[in-house]
Parts: C-alpha cells; structure tokens; sequence
C-alpha cells in the first residue's frame, strides 16, 4: 500500500517537473510578457478566479498594459489600457469574435455547434437577436414586458400584497421571481388564453407553478454555468444536468406551439430551427435554454444592485420617484389598483435620464465581463504606441472592471453615486477622461464592438419598467436600514454582472391609492 502510492506520488512530481521543464510556453520576441503559473493546464486559473480584478491589477503593475496569462489551458493576452481598446476592434481580420462564444453555447447548453462551418445550421444567430431584439421588435418586447410586470407584481405573486400589511422578503429573492417569471411570459408566451376563459384563475396558478419550477431548474442549471464555461462536463453534477434537461424539456417546439402571444424572437428561432438546422428535437429547444439564460442571468443581479443601491440613497429614490412621477404625469397615465395598468412606451422610457444613471452605476459597481476574441492566425497586435506578436488560438481579452474602478476615470470609485452619469443639464453625460484625454471607451457592462450584447436595449427598458412600477404601486424599505453592502460573488467573473454573495431583507407593501 505505502509502495504502490509512493509510486504514484512519485510519478506525479516526475509529470509536474516535466512540465515545467518541457511543456511550459517560452516567451518568444515580441510577444507579451507571459505568465504560465505553476500549475500543469490550470496555470493561474486558481489566482484569477479568487479575484480576478486584483489578480490583473498586480500583473498590470508589474508587466504594464498588456501581459500574457496561461489560464486552464489557455493563452490570454488581457489588454488593460483603454486607449488601445479599439485596436481590438480593428482586427477582424485576424481575430474572431464568434468561435470563442459558439463553443462555449455548445459545451454548457447541450446543443451541436451553432457554428454554420459546422455544417448543423445556417443561422447567423447574431442578425437574429439583432432583428428580434432592437428596432421596431423591441416596441413590442416592451409592451409585453410591463404588461407581464404589473401582471406578476399585483395579481401573480402569493400572498398577494396589500395596503396594510407589509410583506418581508429577500430583495434578491423578490427580484429573481419578478423579473423570471415576466421575463419568461414576455419571451416564451402564456399557456392560458386570456379571453372568455372560465378556469382562468386555475390556469395562471398552474401557469404560475410551471415557471416557478422553471426558475429551480434555471437557478441549479446556473450556479454550475461557471464550471461549465471553464470546460467541465455537465455529466460531473447530476442535478444541474437533470435540471438543464427539464428546461429544454418545457421548452421543446410541441409545448411552445401550445403557447400564445410568443415574442417574435422565438417564434422566428423556431422557425430557423425547423428550416435552417438539422438539430433534433431536444437540441433545438437547448438552443431556446440559451436564449432563457441569456435573457435572465444578468438581469437578475443588474435589478437587485439597481434596488438595492437606491433603497440605500435616499437621495436617490427622492429623485428617481420624482422623475418617475414627472414621466407618468406627462403621459397621463393614472396610478390606480382598478385594474388599469400603467402603459409607458419606449420613447417615454428612454426619457428618464436619473434611472438610466442609477441602473449605469449600479452595472458599473457589479459587472465583471470579459469580451473576448480568438486568433485566427500569427498576426502582428499594434496598439497606440507599440505592437505584439500574437499566435493562432490564443485569446485576447478585455476585463471591463478595471476600467470602471479606476480612479482616475471614476472619482471614489468603489462608492455608489446615482448622477455619476449626469451631466449639469441633468442629461447623459457622455465625457470621461484619463489622463486628460477624453476617453470612447468608458462604461462596458455589455461588452464592446460587433459582439456587443444585442439584448442590451431591452434588458435596460426591463429594469427601468420594473423600478418604475415599483416606485409607484408600493411602499419599499430595507428592514436593517444600516445593512452592509452584500459581497460580489467572485465565481461568476467574466460572465457578466455579479450576484451578490448573499441575500438582504426588506419589506414592502401596496401604497394607498
């Protein structure tokens, strides 16, 4: 027993050493100054996923503004000056933006390669979010979506809030079922019809209990989404596979075809699907799982930091429920609990300035993306004032959250500052500088470019529809008004906005109108 494992201790000193002798990367000539770690195929994946945002300060100080990672398997050249963001932008020739993001929608959804060199489908996937998601498609996503919102605020939701009693709740919580299950009506439809329909009541509760148990699946689905990403097979955590097959389950194309009002995005991808692809069944509606986690997983935690920040500025929400009410005002449009609903178009919501600032600062302080590309080839990087030798499959990469906890862009950057977007008009504002240069690159919780997060326009809008009807039909505070700010959960950096390590408590109820 000692023998057999001082053999194998043995063997795996003699593999590591090997590495390090034979397998690690050597720096050649113009290529960035590289870190390999010291670990075979993690290299510095265990330090950049403790905390990313410090480990790249540290390599930043000591290698400059761009440097090389070996990061599980990968060569990562993080470019960290954002003058010499664009640069990334101007090399699609050598770069792709595409093969990084495919792979990884295959790998952690199920379905085959949605990468038409595949040869399994035609679909530029990426004009169809864009056809789907923004333009005149986006007046009707909105329309549904402060429908659905008002509809799972005031009648959906158990106990059903009143004006004398307050309800206390978890904000995460809250804001996870709210915005899941009007998120999912808007994009995926209504199993009931409204119209003329006796057993109305007991078809939304059932209704209601079917995308309740969608969200325990999408939330045990998503806590592995990390892992899943980083290159581990699903097959390795048995209850969020089950889960990710449930979800394609209720998402095939026979259940949604008994779905009325689906959005235009589904019902064109179902579409593509059927004529496009050779996907069978259950891979078509994993590319539907997709579009479900793709729409939730960040507008989520974006809604919860939003609300959470202002419950913790009063002057904040003295000035988002005044503009709020100059809005509705404007519109005529009456708060009542007659059954009326509120009704804000696009235009009308793209006028609020303060919330768009509030919902910028609050993505500004949570979000940890990564906008990546992968090398087509050898190629030649030229930045502002210098250039790099990059080799074919590398990746670089850009980590938006040291651009946006940098002092000398964000003054006291780690505090929450609702008008830090304003300008003295109390309107956009749009200039940002380093260094006393003006800066184009400054707020990215959506990536940049090409790959720029098609549904960004509507996940805006959702938060903004959500703040609004929150400020106006409820009464909201923090139970421990004193409470902390919650933690950044570290394990989803790189993925988008982070959610917070733990739960907080408030309380609200219906204000009498």
């Amino acid at each position: 027993m000692f023998l057999a494992s001082w053999i194998w201790g043995t063997a795996v000193i003699l593999c590591c050493v090997a590495w390090f002798l034979l397998g690690r990367r050597r720096r050649r000539q113009g290529e960035p100054p590289l870190e390999n770690g010291f670990l075979p195929y993690l290299g510095c994946a265990l330090q950049f996923g403790a905390n990313p945002l410090e480990f790249l300060k540290e390599k930043q100080k000591k290698h400059g503004h761009i440097f090389t990672c070996h990061v599980a398997g990968k060569y990562i050249h993080f470019l960290t000056d954002p003058f010499s963001y664009h640069a990334l932008m101007r090399q699609g020739k050598y770069l792709d933006w595409k093969k990084f993001h495919f792979a990884t929608s295959a790998k952690a959804f199920g379905h085959g390669s949605i990468d038409p060199a595949e040869g399994n489908t035609t679909e530029n996937f990426h004009q169809t979010f864009i056809r789907t998601l923004q333009g005149n498609a986006l007046d009707a996503l909105v329309e549904a979506m402060m429908e659905n919102l008002q509809y799972v605020m005031l009648q959906s939701r158990a106990p059903k809030p009143q004006s004398n009693t307050w309800v206390t709740e978890g904000l995460y919580t809250f804001c996870c079922q709210v915005m899941f299950e009007s998120g999912f009506l808007t994009l995926f439809g209504k199993e009931f019809n409204s119209n003329n329909d006796k057993n109305l009541s007991s078809k939304q509760e059932t209704e209601r209990a079917h995308i309740l148990n969608a969200l325990e699946n999408f939330k045990e689905f998503d806590k592995i989404f990390p892992a899943l990403v980083a290159g581990l097979p699903i097959h390795l955590f048995k209850s969020a596979h089950s889960a990710r097959e449930k979800l394609g389950e209720a998402l095939l194309h026979k259940n949604l075809l008994k779905r009325d009002n689906l959005s235009e995005l589904v019902t064109l991808r179902m579409f593509l699907n059927d004529t496009l692809s050779t996907f069978d069944d259950m891979e078509k509606a994993k590319t539907h799982v997709a579009v479900l986690w793709a729409s939730q997983a960040n507008t989520i935690p974006a809604t919860f930091w939003t609300l959470f920040y202002l419950l913790k500025s009063p002057e904040a929400m003295t000035a988002a429920t005044k503009e709020v009410q100059n809005v509705l005002e404007s519109a005529e449009e009456r708060i009542s609990l007659d059954g009326k609903h509120i009704s804000l178009n696009r235009k009308q919501l793209d006028n609020m300035p303060i919330l768009d600032s509030i919902i910028k600062e609050a993505m500004r302080l949570s979000s940890a993306s990564m906008t990546f590309r992968v090398a087509k080839e050898d190629f030649t990087l030229h930045l502002e004032n210098d250039f790099y030798n990059i080799r074919k499959d590398d990746i670089v990469a850009l980590y938006p959250q040291l651009l946006h906890f940098d002092s000398e862009i964000y003054a006291d950057p780690l505090t929450f500052k609702y008008d830090r977007f304003l300008n003295e008009k109390g309107e956009e504002k749009t200039d940002f500088y380093r260094n006393g240069r003006k800066l184009k690159h400054y707020y990215m919780p959506f990536g940049t470019g090409i790959a720029k997060c098609p549904g960004r326009l509507f996940a805006v809008h959702e938060i903004k529809q959500f703040l609004t009807l929150i400020l106006s039909y409820f009464e909201i505070e923090l139970v421990d008004t004193n409470v902390k700010c919650p933690s950044l959960d570290q394990s989803r950096a790189g993925l988008g906005i982070l959610q917070p390590s733990n739960d907080v408590d408030f309380r609200y109820r219906l204000k009498c109108l």
